[in-house]
């Protein structure tokens, strides 16, 4: 089962790319089909075929020849990998198939978000709060941790905090990180939250000042943070109860 579950996740993983280059520009995700951005070609299903297609075409559109980003078969896999994770921990804690559903879900968005505010420096509110009100419906209505006035909580603590802080701040901090935390925080309640915000903030500051030391990046110049959250959620989802055992041993 997690095998297939981690297959399914290839093929998400290529709508997910559908998502992240379309969303930003406002274009249908449904509408025109799947297509070479530089010549139009529509796909056929063969050329469809998560991370082979790819690697069968040598990274190239078979009309126009045109580059194709290597980020379209990294995504795949990587929702493939993720996908495969999540079912086989939630099948060795017996978790609901309803919970397990839902974190699918979770982390699917977390992908697209994270690749979209890498590109853009924006987290779309068509994600952010759709994310927020099923994972507080999914409290309320699906058995295991968050419970639902638990998720409200975390939600409104996490947010509010992040609110303060981006209106103290607001070169530094937006509000789509916010409705993101607001989010993560109706997902993974207390003090999941707030684990999954310090590995997030640990994992950018370092980031960061390697990129600074390195001459990638300028003192003061922006730098996506939404990955970084949703990077220390995940790690929160996963594995919260081993990083707890181990911080208190």
């Amino acid at each position: 089962m997690s095998i297939t579950i981690g297959l399914l996740g290839l093929l998400i993983g290529s709508f997910l790319n559908v998502v992240i280059y379309r969303v930003p520009r406002g274009e249908s995700i449904v509408t025109p089909g799947s297509h070479c951005p530089a010549c139009g070609h529509a796909l056929r299903a063969w050329e469809l075929i998560p991370v082979i297609s790819f690697l069968i075409q040598k990274g190239q559109c078979r009309n126009c020849q045109a580059r194709i980003s290597w980020r379209y078969p990294v995504v795949e896999l990587l929702t493939g990998i993720l996908f495969f994770i999540t079912a086989t921990l939630s099948f060795s804690a017996e978790t609901h198939p309803a919970r397990l559903l839902l974190n699918l879900v979770f982390v699917a968005v977390l992908m697209a978000l994270s690749f979209i505010d890498l590109d853009t420096f924006r987290l779309p509110d068509v994600l952010t709060l759709p994310l927020l009100g099923i994972g507080l419906l999914g409290a309320f209505l699906i058995p295991g941790n968050p419970s639902g006035w638990e998720s409200v909580l975390s939600a409104l603590g996490a947010g509010g905090l992040f609110w303060i802080i981006a209106r103290v701040y607001p070169q530094g901090m937006g509000l789509g990180d916010v409705k993101l935390v607001a989010a993560l925080g109706a997902f993974l309640g207390f003090p999941s939250i707030f684990l999954a915000i310090f590995m997030g903030s640990f994992m950018g500051a370092f980031i960061g000042i390697f990129l600074l030391f390195a001459g990638r990046k300028r003192f003061r110049q922006q730098i996506p943070f939404g990955p970084y959250l949703a990077l220390g959620a995940i790690f929160a989802l996963f594995w919260e109860t081993r990083i707890f055992e181990w911080y208190w041993g």
